[in-house]
């Protein structure tokens, strides 16, 4: 059997569906995570303790281990363990994006640089110290501008400025967010910079995709409908097929392919957002990882495939002819944390669960736990999923079966 890294950070959400993909696909799994395993002597070959943000020490534990484990493909599974995906396969001479393309994608400055360098729409940018304090910044922005860390993920600290007084405040919120000290030492030299790029107006979607030799297969195009204007950036509904023209979506699709090409990355799972700007669509993330949290639940492919299966069977070399999403509209609402406190109760879950057109709610916010809304925060309460003969009615049940949750937090 062959046999497939699986970098799996400790806070990640994906676990589960990628060990279920993996049985499926009949793959032998070693999973990495950053913290160590009281089993992990016990398996010696299916659990590896690496840091993830020590990408070269974990491709040289990786070759250490594979001696003994030959490894055929490595998975990364978020932003975190990305660029370690990338030194890793460089080290045992299997597919994927280099070390240099994953920081791209991984590095918000980074990714704005290449962008701009090969002239693909994105947002003009300036990445200002935190140590040289934000007023000169503040008089040296247009607005209305974005600020964000340039390495976190799921809009975490990414907030809208309007004016001076503003911006001072965003940027306080954000240096105290990259101050604490399991970001600042994730982020290392990173957690010392802000990004303040200008806002773009306009309707924002998604783009999921699989890289091959560099050509792009985009496996969904999907809409968000409710509006993303700011201060904060929290993501709700993800709606596919999209309801755009589709001279929009060839021109989305086009351009996030020309993105790809701008950074070098050229094999596995990507996901991109782009704004419809006034002159067309401007790239504002593309990450060289697939779709966040549990959202990828949206997404059937084939004869009953998972997102997960899919990109498992690519990892390891499956020539599988063009991938095709399920006829029916899906969609996913990321259950919003509407106040910081701990959570005491749930209410309302199968009355959601009854709704027409919702196949799935799943709390994963434990009661008793401690909440932290954006844009300090990055978790959600939960996630809704549904499937209906189109993408309004699939957006329709999602709104309808959130309105019958209730959540008490202290």
């Amino acid at each position: 059997m062959p046999r497939v890294l699986l970098l799996l950070p400790t806070t990640t959400y994906r676990a589960s569906d990628f060990l279920a993909a993996a049985a499926t696909v009949g793959a032998e799994v070693t999973v990495a995570s950053e913290e160590p395993s009281t089993l992990e002597s016990r398996n010696p070959a299916g659990l590896l303790t690496l840091d993830f943000r020590e990408p070269e020490e974990c491709a040289r534990r990786v070759v250490d281990f594979s001696r003994g484990h030959p490894i055929d493909a490595v998975v990364g599974v978020d932003e975190e363990t990305a660029l370690a995906a990338a030194a890793i396969s460089r080290a045992l001479g299997l597919p994927g994006n280099s070390p240099r393309a994953a920081a791209a994608a991984r590095d918000k400055a980074l990714l704005r640089e290449a962008l701009g360098a090969a002239g693909v729409p994105s947002p003009r940018s300036r990445v200002f110290r935190i140590e040289d304090g934000p007023e000169g910044a503040a008089g040296a922005v247009p607005y209305p501008c974005v600020l964000k860390p340039t390495f976190l993920a799921g809009s975490r600290g990414v907030i809208r400025a309007d004016g001076p007084d503003s911006f001072l405040s965003a940027w306080k919120r954000i240096a105290a967010i990259l101050a604490q000290p399991e970001v600042a030492a994730r982020g290392g030299e990173a957690a010392k910079r802000i990004l303040v790029e200008d806002f773009v107006s306009g309707a924002e979607v998604a783009v999921e995709g699989l890289l091959t030799g560099g050509a792009l297969e985009v496996l969904a195009v999907f809409d968000k409908p409710d509006p993303l204007d700011g201060p904060y950036f929290e993501e709700t509904i993800y709606v596919t097929p999209s309801r755009l023209p589709a001279t929009t979506q060839d021109a989305v699709r086009s351009t996030t392919e020309t993105a790809c090409r701008a950074l070098g990355l050229v094999h596995g799972p990507i996901h991109a957002e782009l704004r419809l700007g006034p002159d067309g669509p401007v790239v504002i993330e593309l990450a060289a990882r697939s779709i966040g949290g549990l959202c990828s639940r949206t997404l059937t492919f084939g004869t009953g495939l998972s997102l997960e299966e899919v990109i498992l069977r690519h990892a390891l070399g499956a020539r599988d002819e063009r991938v095709q999403r399920e006829p029916a509209a899906a969609g996913v609402l990321m259950i919003p944390i509407p106040k910081a406190g701990r959570l005491e109760e749930v209410r309302g879950l199968e009355a959601a669960r009854a709704v027409p057109g919702v196949v799935d709610a799943v709390i994963s916010a434990h009661v008793g736990s401690e909440l932290v809304p954006l844009p300090e925060g990055s978790r959600y309460l939960g996630f809704l999923f549904s499937r209906a003969p189109d993408p309004a009615r699939a957006e329709s049940a999602l709104r309808e079966a959130h309105a019958k949750l209730e959540f008490t937090i202290r």
